[in-house]
């Protein structure tokens, strides 16, 4: 059983920071790409930040030169920075990894952090 946990969320005012950190645990022999996705509500869940096992790095164009997605593999543990936040940035985060175990590979979510810009 593998699971993902989010963490970091919280309430902030429009250009400020957070950093969110997303553990995964389990049966892992490695994770490949990370990412964070975001769904505001009434709204679809849209790309934030990728990560590939390389470290290569992808960003949504809303949050390009304000976001910084990393990852730590010894801790099984991707983090999304977030400066310079805007009200557009609320949402409820959600952490989504490729995790492949012994016998299997298999893409998971975590439960979502909320995450709330005041203007």
């Amino acid at each position: 059983q593998v699971q993902l946990v989010e963490s970091g969320g919280g309430l902030v005012q429009a250009g400020g920071s957070l950093r969110l950190s997303c553990a995964a645990s389990g049966s892992i022999v490695s994770i490949n790409a990370m990412g964070w996705y975001r769904q505001a509500p009434g709204k679809q869940r849209d790309l934030v930040a990728t990560i590939t096992n390389g470290g290569k790095t992808n960003y949504a164009d809303s949050v390009k030169g304000r976001f910084t997605i990393s990852r730590d593999d010894a801790k099984n543990t991707a983090y999304l920075q977030m400066n310079s936040l805007k009200p557009e940035d609320t949402a409820v985060y959600y952490c989504n990894a490729l995790i492949r175990g012994t016998y299997y590979i298999q893409n998971y979510w975590g439960q979502g952090t909320q995450v709330t810009v005041s203007s």
